[in-house]
């Protein structure tokens, strides 16, 4: 397995890098990604941590150097080996998607605070309410078929930990068995019987 770490700087954040990037890594099943937006001395930087076989990643890597959302004004990509533990792309999927939904409530939530006293201001906020009712319904849909992915995932995950666990019981249990009998036969030639 190899891990690698990438820092794209540049006009990076706010341009759907995160998500353009974990589309492609799905693309090329990558199965640990990890993609933060940080600022560093006034400066965008976006980091990338990928994990996976070697074949996969350096071509994720090739992918990083040469592709960009289009809002984005890259200056410059640098890579470096990466030692520590990066988390699975189907944990990184799901808290990015929560992320995203929490920041769609704070505008949503912005846009409420905002609203002027005036009857002619209200009437226009009136309006966009409206419109906005009609968005957050489609967003609490989406955030329902969401969950219900999550939860599904959630239960899949478990049942082949669980499957997981069994079977290493149940190998233990051959192994004790087995060292017992061997215990025993030694000291059936020892005579400690």
């Amino acid at each position: 397995m190899k891990a690698k770490k990438i820092i794209i700087k540049g006009k990076v954040h706010d341009v759907g890098y995160r998500l353009f990037l974990l589309t492609e890594a799905e693309s090329m099943f990558i199965e640990n990604f990890d993609a933060r937006n940080i600022v560093v001395n006034g400066e965008q930087h976006l980091i990338v941590k990928v994990g996976g076989p070697e074949e996969k990643i350096n071509r994720f890597v090739e992918f990083a150097h040469s592709n960009y959302p289009p809002e984005a004004s890259v200056l410059a990509v640098d890579v470096e080996d990466y030692p520590e533990e990066i988390r699975s792309i189907d944990s990184f999927r799901q808290s990015f998607m929560v992320s995203q939904l929490a920041k769609i409530a704070q505008v949503g939530a912005g846009m409420l605070r905002k609203q002027d006293t005036s009857l002619e201001k209200q009437d226009m906020m009136l309006d966009r309410q409206d419109m906005m009712l009609d968005r957050q319904d489609m967003m609490l849909e989406k955030q329902d078929e969401t969950i219900t992915a999550i939860r599904e995932e959630s239960e899949k995950t478990r049942e082949v930990i669980k499957g997981k666990i069994e079977e290493d019981v149940e190998w233990l249990k051959a192994e004790i068995i087995e060292i017992k009998t061997t215990l025993g036969k030694v000291k059936e030639r020892v005579g400690m019987v």
